[in-house]
């Protein structure tokens, strides 16, 4: 609740601050929540790169609830938003929304995760989650073999929410490294909801069931660190875990070596990317770049943990 007062006032600040006159100078930000530093951070940055442009905002979160974000979009409508970037509540069940808010004349700029159709944003601007995991499921291999000379070894996979594409997405790209890997077992997975408390309870369970575990691969930062908040609980040592996204406390955890690695979304970058393609889409008629775009993860390991800071790398 606080979270979300916060959240509310923040909105009201920023509107406060623009020019209230210009109805068709609004961008409405709708992201998943603003728990996951990950969403409050693409949320900020698309923001702060609106107001730079010199609109208005007006910020929301949907939940991961359909019928939630149906109505946020329907208000932007109300409210003659003329960009709407949007992080939505489902691939397929965002598609009517995104179409609704299209056809009123909004430009919509899609950022994290694409929906199951084309032709309605303007833009669908992600993270390429195949490669980012593909390369965090290539230092979970190196990291458990290193610690077992090549011998067999179990590992456990904490999976985000099931109806997420990019949860999806996430577990092939980890499975197209790690099924390559005959000397790695997996003895159970399990769906956390992307949730730290989750995940923690989930890897409870899982040691306990499975106590010769090497490793716990994670489809998101924030069940990276509830499975590491489990392990020190249980007073274990010696398993690798990795996870995705690339978020402050993730970093911070690889440098102390509690994780072994994250891949890094470039959430920052995303956002603006979005709020610059908007702006010349309003100026222009065009973006000038194809509706679909991907944009490559880092790898961050202990050795250049230091580089990065709020989804950003140092330049």
């Amino acid at each position: 609740m606080k979270t979300a007062k916060a959240f509310a006032c923040t909105a009201l600040l920023l509107l406060a601050g623009c020019h209230s006159h210009d109805t068709r100078r609004l961008v409405a930000i709708i992201v998943p929540s603003q728990d996951n530093p990950y969403f409050k951070t693409e949320a900020d940055a698309a923001a702060a790169r609106a107001l730079q442009l010199g609109y208005r905002v007006r910020v929301d979160a949907h939940n991961d609830d359909a019928y939630r974000q149906d109505n946020l979009i329907d208000a932007a409508i109300a409210s003659n938003a003329a960009v709407l970037i949007l992080d939505n509540a489902g691939s397929d069940a965002s598609v009517s929304a995104v179409r609704r808010a299209a056809q009123a004349g909004i430009a919509v700029f899609l950022i994290d995760r694409e929906i199951a159709a084309h032709g309605f944003a303007k833009a669908q601007i992600v993270s390429d989650n195949d490669q980012g995991a593909r390369l965090v499921a290539a230092e979970f291999v190196r990291s458990i073999a290193a610690d077992t000379n090549g011998k067999q070894a179990e590992y456990v996979e904490l999976l985000g929410r099931e109806s997420d594409t990019n949860a999806q997405v996430r577990t092939k790209g980890f499975h197209a490294v790690l099924d390559q890997s005959p000397a790695l077992v997996k003895a159970a997975a399990q769906s956390a909801n992307w949730s730290q408390s989750e995940a923690f309870s989930k890897t409870e369970t899982m040691l306990q069931a499975h106590s010769g575990i090497r490793g716990i691969i994670a489809g998101n930062d924030t069940m990276a660190l509830g499975a590491a908040a489990a392990i020190k609980s249980a007073g274990l040592h010696g398993i690798k875990i990795v996870g995705f996204d690339g978020s402050p406390d993730a970093v911070e955890a690889i440098k102390s070596g509690e994780i072994q690695a994250t891949a890094l979304q470039p959430a920052v970058l995303i956002s603006r990317i979005a709020m610059d393609e908007a702006d010349a889409f309003l100026k222009t008629g065009s973006t000038g770049k194809p509706e679909m775009q991907v944009i490559p993860c880092d790898l961050v390991v202990q050795a250049n943990a230091a580089q990065y800071v709020n989804f950003e790398k140092r330049q």
